[in-house]
Formats: C-alpha cells, sequence, structure tokens
C-alpha cells in the first residue's frame, strides 16, 4: 500500500510563526492558483494530525473569523471537516473542530499508530 504523507509549514524566515488575529502575511496573499491547489490536497480522504499549539492558533483564528472574511476561503472549511488527532497534554476534548479527537503521548508512537490504520485512511497529512 501507498501512502502520501504531506505537510504544511507556516513560519517566518527565523523559525517562528504566530498570529495577531488576521493572519498578517498569509491570508489576503494567496491567488487562484495556490487556492485551487489547497482545495484540491484537502479534497482527498485524510486525518489532520495537530499539535496543541497548531490547533489553539487554527480554531482561534477561525472562532474570530466571519463567513465573509478571506479567512474561510473553501479550502479552509474542507480541512475544518476532516476528522483530526490533536496531540496534546493540555487540552481536553471536546474540542471546537467537528470531527477531532485529543490524544496525548509520544508524537512518533501516536503517528506509528495512525500509519498503520491506514486500511481505513489511506491518506495521512501531518
Amino acid at each position: 500500500m501507498t501512502a502520501t504523507y504531506t505537510f504544511d509549514v507556516f513560519s517566518s524566515l527565523d523559525g517562528f510563526g504566530t498570529t495577531s488575529g488576521n493572519w498578517g502575511g498569509y491570508w489576503g496573499k494567496q491567488g487562484p492558483e495556490l487556492l485551487e491547489h489547497r482545495l484540491g490536497r484537502y479534497g482527498e480522504e485524510q486525518r489532520m494530525v495537530f499539535g496543541a499549539d497548531t490547533y489553539r492558533l487554527f480554531a482561534g483564528m477561525l472562532a474570530a473569523s466571519t463567513e465573509e472574511s478571506e479567512v474561510r476561503d473553501a479550502w479552509v472549511t474542507r480541512m475544518r471537516n476532516l476528522p483530526a488527532t490533536v496531540l496534546s497534554s493540555t487540552l481536553e476534548g471536546p474540542l471546537d473542530w467537528p470531527d477531532a479527537t485529543v490524544v496525548t503521548g509520544d508524537a512518533v508512537d501516536v503517528v506509528a499508530r495512525l500509519k498503520a490504520e491506514l486500511v481505513y485512511r489511506p491518506t495521512l497529512h501531518v
């Protein structure tokens, strides 16, 4: 069986990524090609895997946005509706994500377990 692993990194050149509510340098800068590409990537069956900080940033960004904002484009909406595993020793469920599960433990072990379950999830995006 072949599996595809994809990851996105939103980071500044110095390796620090954060937001002040409007996601500054990323949202609003994309063109139609990027939006189409991202929408296609999230069209496949997959499980999202987030660390606690990434989950908090995404959940906070979405909570602060409106339906009319450029944050809620089609690929973000599609991504949010995918099943998700959130690795955290500080968060507790239920989370403000339609199909999210909080898992504690070593990230390598958790991802290895998820990869072993690929019979049910042919693509895992980490």
